[in-house]
């Protein structure tokens, strides 16, 4: 199908080009959490209503994954190449080990339970950052039950997995995360409030500053939910009608448009030049000019 985008600025068309965009599958509930494996040329996403992850072989076919997934969100890869995931159900956050076990990385803070992690990205030293708002206690999303944490935060977890550090709680729903190219700020955005913050990164790992940096703005359906960077620092990020693009100076280059309500992406294949798309029902991949960045 054709692509429909908007662009505001003139450098649009260079990061993002016009190329069809291809509705690879579709029948699912709602999609989520793609991830790409870099050398095994593999993809994985969630589809979270259903409980279960599905994965993309190199030859197209689609496959079950991990069924019951805990009604899983968002997946990254560490830099050993394991899959860390966003659990709703069970408000974890695990990582798969390569004899098949599973490790939980973090599932309480003190003595609460956490909310229901939902994305999550993975520094070159190797710690965890994932942001944890409360869509996994509500249908559909997840499974309804109350709320032990007073907040909606975002965390640490240490490499080796042995310690839970809390580095911001003043978001209403934090949700999307990713680093800038040199790793000295990383951008959160806040499904509720519309809009993208920027802190920077201290030598220890914890945050500062939390200026908000852009925010998604348009009538359509969407809000700020799965975000990326490219290889030249522009920032992609899910809202109003589809996928935002900012420079690395937080000016929007324009919008994609999505054929439904998208939720998450990430940058694929041998080039990294395929934005491979969770959009509600269906898996959607478009080719863009300028590629994104290997997990490891």
């Amino acid at each position: 199908m054709p692509m429909s985008a908007r662009a505001r600025h003139s450098g649009f068309g260079d990061v993002v080009g016009n190329a069809a965009m291809e509705q690879l599958a579709t029948g699912f509930s709602f999609t989520e959490g793609p991830v790409w494996h870099p050398y095994e040329k593999w993809l994985v996403f969630s589809d979270i209503p259903e409980s279960r992850m599905y994965r993309r072989i190199a030859s197209g076919a689609i496959e079950p994954f991990r069924d019951p997934s805990h009604k899983a969100n968002g997946n990254t890869l560490d830099r050993q190449g394991r899959l860390v995931t966003c659990e709703h159900a069970t408000s974890r956050v695990t990582r798969a080990e390569p004899n098949g076990s599973v490790s939980v990385l973090a599932t309480q803070h003190g003595d609460k339970q956490l909310n229901s992690p939902n994305d999550v990205v993975v520094a070159t030293g190797g710690a965890i950052y994932f942001t944890d708002p409360s869509f996994g206690r509500m249908e559909f999303y997840g499974v309804p039950r109350p709320q032990e944490l007073s907040f909606q935060g975002v965390y640490r977890i240490d490499g080796d997995g042995a310690g839970l550090t809390l580095l911001a709680d003043d978001f209403v729903q934090p949700n999307g995360l990713c680093f800038s190219l040199d790793e000295s700020r990383l951008f959160i955005n806040d499904t509720e409030c519309g809009h993208i913050r920027v802190f920077g990164v201290e030598a220890n790992g914890d945050l500062n500053g939390g200026a908000v940096w852009a925010a998604t703005e348009g009538s359509e359906p969407g809000s700020p939910d799965g975000m990326k960077i490219d290889s030249r620092g522009n920032l992609y990020c899910t809202g109003p009608g589809g996928i935002h693009v900012f420079d690395a100076s937080g000016d929007l280059l324009g919008v994609i448009s999505t054929p439904e309500y998208c939720a998450n992406f990430t940058f694929g294949d041998e080039d990294l030049r395929s934005l491979y798309i969770a959009a509600s029902t269906s898996l959607y991949r478009l080719r863009v000019r300028v590629p994104g960045l290997r997990l490891f």
